[in-house]
């Protein structure tokens, strides 16, 4: 088995077929597919289904994937540190639920290293997305929010994915709306006050459970719910509608712009359940590249808990 094999599996995974997989390698096909039949005759399984329109993972070669996308991204994390300088592109990749903090480190990071190249991704997405570009090497690092109800059942799905999460800050719950809204003025809000207006919350698919909800108090009963997709959406759904969502406080002005604010929720049976531990995860025993490492720095310089030189 050879690094280059590992590459052939992972870029014909992506391009979903053997032709503009050998196009974007700058290999012969016929070279390539030679490639791949070996390396499935050394691990004894068949990786690709093969048909007239493309190719598509098996059951063993979606279980082979993560492991080929994490050995390869160790030796290019290996590369960086002692290959020759500029001898690659630079590339990282995170995935995350909608936090704007989460933007903003990595807009911090990405300024941060002046290169003549790199490709670099951010995504914000779905919960089971986060965890699951993680698990497969799409991304390095996911940022997601573990409390008393959820954690069990994340943690769970965590662990089966070989995939740890870090803690990085604990938070209260906060009504998230525009200034112009008709509780802005309050001190706090309780659940009560909010039934006249729309909840807003980023939807999680056809198959999410409560357990992956992105806000808190996901299992409440809204009156007058409204699901999106992104968060500019939200935005501006809490300006046309006086929509509200329930979040943290952290909220980057910078990027959200100026016309927001957070109100402490208030919370009548201070619920251990209304708590949220903002963290990031990573696979199990995975050196950070140096664009993870200060991603995290930049992270924990933001929320103000790094840790005193």
């Amino acid at each position: 088995m050879t690094l280059q094999q590992l590459l052939y599996v992972i870029r014909i995974s992506e391009t979903g077929s053997f032709n503009k997989a050998a196009e974007q390698l700058f290999v012969a096909q016929p070279s390539l597919t030679n490639a791949v039949k070996e390396l499935e005759k050394e691990i004894g399984i068949t990786v690709f289904n093969r048909t007239g329109r493309g190719v598509t993972l098996t059951a063993d070669g979606m279980n082979f994937l993560p492991y080929a996308r994490q050995v390869y991204s160790q030796y290019q994390n290996l590369l960086e540190a002692y290959g020759k300088a500029g001898a690659r592109r630079q590339q990282f990749a995170v995935s995350t639920q909608h936090y704007s903090f989460a933007v903003k480190a990595f807009v911090e990071m990405t300024k941060a290293f002046d290169v003549a190249e790199y490709e670099f991704a951010i995504r914000e997405t779905r919960t089971r997305n986060v965890i699951d570009d993680v698990a497969s090497s799409r991304s390095e690092i996911g940022i997601l929010y573990l409390n008393d109800f959820n954690r069990k059942a994340i943690l769970k799905i965590l662990s089966t994915n070989q995939l740890q999460f870090t803690p990085l800050i604990a938070c209260r719950p906060y009504v998230y709306l525009w200034k112009g809204h008709p509780l802005a003025g309050r001190q706090a809000i309780a659940f009560d006050d909010l039934a006249p207006f729309p909840c807003l919350s980023f939807e999680q698919g056809d198959n999410s459970n409560f357990y992956l909800a992105e806000e808190l108090l996901s299992t409440n009963e809204y009156p007058r719910l409204i699901k999106c997709c992104d968060r500019a959406t939200v935005l501006n759904l809490m300006v046309g509608l006086n929509g509200y969502t329930i979040c943290s406080d952290i909220i980057c002005e910078e990027l959200n712009g100026g016309d927001y604010i957070a109100v402490p929720y208030a919370d009548e049976d201070a619920s251990p359940d209304n708590a949220m531990e903002l963290g990031l995860i990573t696979r199990k025993n995975h050196v950070l590249s140096a664009m993870g490492e200060r991603y995290v720095a930049e992270l924990k310089r933001y929320l103000g808990t790094e840790t005193p030189a």
